[in-house]
């Protein structure tokens, strides 16, 4: 809820979630590098370099145009895919969990792709009367 609460999702939003998330990821990927046997540097470098850089990325304040993103997509999460996983309202924050690569959505049923400036950012159960006037919510199918 710490990442998913803010209604106004910027690169600052990738870096904010609960100590006890960190933890959990950390002691799966740790155990996941122990059981396979891969080299912890290959770890490292991928939590140094592109955790980092596809966390800001793609949760960055950009439009990318869409002759350029749907292309994109197919292969990686782009910040254009990546908002319908910060909608306020489910099912569409249940999609497009991916981090780095979008094949993964694909794989497990998560995939879905629209028009981000129907994205309204939040939580469906938090009171967002704090923060900015909320947008009007758009229902419309998944695509």
């Amino acid at each position: 809820m710490v990442h998913h609460s803010d209604t106004t999702v910027d690169a600052t939003s990738g870096t904010r979630h609960h100590p006890g998330d960190f933890l959990f990821r950390e002691i799966f990927a740790l155990l996941a590098i122990l059981i396979t046997g891969m080299p912890f540097a290959f770890y490292a470098l991928y939590r140094v370099l592109v955790t980092p850089f596809f966390t800001y990325l793609t949760h960055a304040n950009v439009r990318v145009p869409v002759w350029l993103d749907r292309p994109l997509s197919w292969i990686l999460i782009t910040p254009n895919l990546h908002k319908f996983h910060h909608h306020v309202e489910r099912p569409w924050t249940n999609t497009n969990f991916g981090g780095v690569l979008s094949i993964w959505d694909r794989m497990f049923g998560t995939f879905t792709y629209g028009d981000p400036a129907r994205v309204r950012y939040g939580l469906d159960v938090l009171d967002a009367s704090e923060g900015p006037e909320p947008q009007l919510s758009v229902r419309y199918p998944l695509q």
